[in-house]
């Protein structure tokens, strides 16, 4: 009868292929200083016991633990889980960066993180010393907090920043925020709108800047006046209530409205049904990000689709052509995303 898979271990291989441990271990890494015909004694072994290597076997080469560590805000994704309102951010992140982990034989760790938080270093250093992961992920706000980028480029550690335009440390990654802002603008123009309205995120993140450069930019390439229709928000819904209202209740409002998520958009479209304002008859409404809530809102939404699970599969690539020894890109990486139209834009008039 043949062993259990679960029960076979690398001593187990060792002893079948007659090899030693440590020479399991390069076949199981893939090094090139293994001779092809052992490379096949091993794998010969490994096919017939049924083993799966663990991180524990991989990590013996001494130079790879074949984990990448994903940090992620904690008081936004605890409120968000806790809501439970469609917001998909982190499964967008699992889904991108787990499978692209797989391909390369790593596995992806989650931690949330306070970016706010007195003991974020200690924090940091604490999960480093448990995981010893081979490269780091971090989202907004992390990407750009100097206390956890200057750490992680102490500790020389291949590390990503998703929503960054980086610097001296780090991979630095975009969503294409300005350009899909622009684009966002630009298909409203192209419906006929001219005075476009646009309710920002929070300051703390930097692509709530990129955002508004997209969205100013668009307009003035068209000839078109901003003064008054910039609404500044936080990403809450509250925050876009105000905002929505502030836009709404002008003496010559805009006729369309882009919000800088689907929280605020959500809330946008309960204002102008409060004060009688036809969706998308007397006002068009695009959104950002393309949660799932997105699709049963009435109508529903038209809104920029952020490449979550493209740009953390990108970030793991980096991460691990870095361990490589490949050079730091020079420029941010860009992965744009699209614009999914839906029944909340319509031409003007």
């Amino acid at each position: 009868m043949g062993r259990r898979r679960q029960s076979v271990t690398i001593k187990h291989v060792a002893a079948d292929a007659g090899v030693s441990l440590q020479t399991v271990s390069r076949v199981i890494n893939d090094e090139p200083n293994v001779r092809p015909e052992m490379k096949e004694r091993v794998q010969a072994s490994i096919d017939k016991l049924g083993y799966v290597p663990s991180i524990a076997a991989q990590r013996m080469s001494g130079s790879r633990s074949y984990l990448i560590l994903a940090i992620n805000d904690r008081e936004r994704t605890i409120a968000d889980w806790k809501a439970r309102q469609g917001t998909d951010w982190v499964d967008q992140m699992l889904f991108g960066g787990m499978l692209k982990c797989a391909e390369f034989g790593y596995r992806m760790i989650f931690e949330l993180v306070d970016t706010h938080s007195d003991h974020i270093e200690r924090e940091l250093r604490a999960a480093i010393a448990a995981l010893q992961p081979d490269g780091v992920i971090l989202t907004p706000p992390h990407s750009d907090n100097p206390q956890i980028v200057n750490l992680l480029h102490q500790q020389k550690i291949p590390f990503a920043r998703i929503g960054s335009h980086g610097g001296e440390a780090g991979i630095a990654l975009t969503m294409d925020d300005e350009g899909s802002a622009a684009r966002a603008t630009r298909h409203l123009i192209d419906l006929g709108h001219r005075r476009i309205g646009f309710i920002s995120g929070s300051v703390e993140y930097d692509l709530s800047h990129w955002r508004i450069d997209g969205w100013r930019a668009e307009m003035t390439a068209a000839g078109l006046l901003t003064d008054g229709l910039l609404a500044e928000g936080d990403f809450s819904y509250a925050s876009g209530e105000a905002a929505a209202r502030q836009l709404l209740g002008q003496a010559n409002p805009p006729s369309a409205i882009i919000a800088s998520n689907d929280q605020m958009s959500l809330a946008t479209l309960e204002v102008a049904r409060e004060l009688g304002i036809d969706v998308p008859g007397q006002l068009s409404l695009v959104s950002f990000d393309n949660t799932p809530i997105v699709n049963f809102s009435q109508p529903p939404l038209t809104a920029v689709d952020q490449p979550i699970s493209e740009t953390v599969a990108r970030a793991v690539e980096l991460i691990i052509a870095a361990q490589r020894g490949a050079p730091r890109p020079t420029e941010p990486a860009v992965v744009s995303g699209g614009l999914v139209e839906r029944g909340s834009t319509a031409p003007y008039g």
